[in-house]
């Protein structure tokens, strides 16, 4: 039979809170102290020795104790008062001559003459056999811009083409890679940066309408300003020489306009008998920084020509010119011929020490230095045998300038030297390929860049030799100009 039976209950005691208890421990540990010690050093022995020659006794006595004592050289005197006329007349000579006026000793090291800092090339140009046509520096004197197109091409190509810009300053600098690279419709042919805005840069293109043409200069007018902004002067073949203020946005407005026709050139006799249009075709322009109505203007002809900004003359053919901004009635300019070359007239620059001095150059191979106030040249000077198509004067030294050849090489002169002949010669390594421009940076005087027709431009810095102002400089550049034209 089963029965029921009552068993005592079994219990078992929790160890969870114990063994949590169990698990918080805290320890320490402490390092043993660290040992120090200082100690010092110092010298206390010095010592002082020298030494001293005695003079031997018997020397003593062979010395002469007064010097007047002391007899003549044998003949002295008679060679003196031979030769006393003499030296008296050649001493007054000397302190009367000039010929060692302002010659100052240099007694420190000189350095090589030349030397190539950067050389600039923009890869695809260079593919497509672009020439370097026209360079500019900006107003900071840090970046340099080059223009490309095509110079020696008879068609006036139509390509594309580009504007490509280097900060030289540019920490990391990649001569082979541009800072900026600006596509352009066609060839173009010239620069000029803003005097006063470092970021804008004007350019003039080639241009196909019926005929040929283009803007091949462009410089911007300092003195002329409108609304408190300069104005940019442009000219090329057509024989039109335009005048624009910079308006919004850095776009071109069209102020003024000037024909050059060969019936209005003063003293054009020389052009009578030349075929074809009756316009002057303008090849280069030069902007007077002493006069603000004065600019000069090169012709295909060879012409040079002295124009004035406040002409009134109209001009006797195609007398409006029109825009998008509305049409200007152009005007004659020309007020003075000088004695005209035998081929194209390259290039012109005014001298920044001299008002009445500039500079020309073109096919002949001569770079002739004239004054605006006689039509024959005061002097020419043979830079080489092919053509010339830039001169610029130093900014620094008055007598001083440099001549980019169809040779390939940039030829420095100083009109201070009795020879007249480059004082520095500067191979651009293009294997005799022109060099088309040349431009000195307007910040630092010892930079000069040159522009070549392989595509490259090579950045040059000067000696000092080149560079430092002379005493005399200025005073024999007014000779210069004083001078009559043989």
């Amino acid at each position: 039979m089963f029965t029921d039976e009552t068993l005592e209950a079994v219990g078992a005691e929790s160890l969870w809170r114990k063994s949590h208890q169990f698990e918080h421990d805290s320890r320490g540990c402490q390092t043993v102290p660290l040992a120090t010690a200082e100690t010092g050093a110092q010298s206390t022995y010095s010592s002082e020795s020298g030494t001293q020659t005695d003079v031997d006794d018997h020397l003593v006595h062979c010395l002469p104790t007064d010097l007047e004592d002391l007899p003549d050289p044998p003949g002295l005197l008679d060679f003196l008062q031979r030769v006393e006329e003499t030296m008296v007349k050649e001493l007054a000579k000397n302190a009367r001559s000039h010929a060692f006026d302002g010659f100052q000793v240099n007694w420190e090291e000189r350095h090589q003459t030349v030397s190539c800092v950067h050389r600039l090339q923009h890869c695809e140009a260079q593919e497509r056999g672009l020439h370097v046509t026209s360079l500019s520096w900006n107003c900071t004197g840090s970046v340099i811009a080059c223009a490309f197109g095509r110079v020696d091409d008879g068609d006036w190509s139509t390509e594309k083409a580009f504007v490509c810009t280097w900060n030289l300053e540019l920490r990391g600098m990649d001569p082979r890679r541009p800072d900026v690279v600006i596509d352009a419709a066609a060839a173009v042919m010239c620069l000029a940066f803003h005097p006063t805005r470092p970021s804008l840069i004007t350019g003039g293109l080639q241009a196909y309408l019926q005929r040929p043409t283009g803007i091949l200069s462009i410089r911007y007018a300092g003195c002329l300003q409108l609304g408190g902004e300069q104005m940019v002067l442009s000219a090329g073949t057509g024989g039109r020489v335009l005048l624009w203020s910079v308006g919004e946005a850095g776009r071109l407005v069209l102020s003024a306009g000037y024909a050059l026709l060969r019936q209005q050139v003063p003293h054009s006799g020389t052009l009578s008998k030349a075929r074809g249009s009756s316009c002057v075709g303008v090849t280069s322009l030069a902007l007077s920084p002493w006069d603000p109505d004065v600019f000069l203007v090169g012709s295909e002809g060879g012409l040079v020509l002295k124009c004035s900004f406040s002409a009134q003359t109209v001009a006797a053919t195609a007398t409006t010119v029109t825009s998008e901004n509305g049409g200007v009635t152009l005007r004659a300019p020309a007020r003075f011929s000088f004695s005209p070359r035998c081929g194209p007239v390259h290039t012109l620059h005014y001298s920044p020490f001299h008002r009445n001095l500039f500079l020309s150059a073109g096919t002949e191979g001569l770079a002739h230095l004239h004054s605006v106030l006689q039509p024959d040249p005061l002097l020419s000077l043979r830079v080489c045998d092919s053509y010339v198509f830039a001169v610029r004067w130093s900014p620094t030294r008055p007598l001083l300038f440099a001549a980019a050849t169809g040779q390939g090489t940039v030829q420095i002169f100083d009109l201070g030297q009795r020879s007249l002949r480059q004082v520095a010669t500067i191979d651009q390594t293009t294997g005799g390929r022109p060099v088309y421009c040349l431009e000195f940076n307007p910040r630092q005087s010892n930079l000069l860049a040159a522009g070549n027709a392989d595509g490259t431009v090579n950045v040059w810095s000067l000696s000092a030799e080149l560079t430092e102002q002379g005493p005399r400089e200025a005073v024999q550049l007014e000779q210069l100009a004083n001078q009559l034209a043989e």
